[in-house]
């Protein structure tokens, strides 16, 4: 289940290497906190996962909400003088650090049970064969 998201993620890093040109002006920073907001979306989404907590729909919701809340923010900024595209990223980007430090914290859990159960079945094999 998670090998989708990182695969797609992967696809879409390599379809922008390839083909992408530079966006100047405010649709670059526009494009910027959508991409920001829909990274966060998708940390979120892997996180939950993990947790066995994920729902498509909710995702599906969220990743374009985020997404739209944080196009609005960015030019609502743009309109009223104040860098609100800053406020957006520092609070997402804190965020997607959380998520990911949770998403380690789950994977290293799971390795480590994981180790200690292997070595419980050695154990139990070792003394059920004197």
């Amino acid at each position: 289940m998670i090998l989708i998201p990182l695969l797609a993620l992967l696809a879409g890093v390599l379809t922008a290497r390839f083909f992408a040109r530079p966006v100047e002006g405010d649709l670059g920073q526009y494009l910027a906190i959508a991409c920001v907001a829909g990274l966060d979306t998708i940390c979120g989404g892997i996180r939950s996962g993990l947790e066995g907590k994920f729902h498509n729909d909710v995702f599906v919701t969220g990743f374009v909400s985020n997404i739209l809340i944080a196009f609005f923010l960015a030019w609502l900024g743009d309109q009223i003088g104040i860098n609100l595209f800053l406020a957006a990223v520092l609070v997402m980007g804190t965020r997607i650090f959380t998520n990911l430090s949770l998403i380690r914290r789950f994977m290293i859990t799971k390795w480590n049970d994981q180790a200690e159960r292997k070595k419980a079945a050695k154990q139990a094999a070792g003394q059920a064969n004197p």
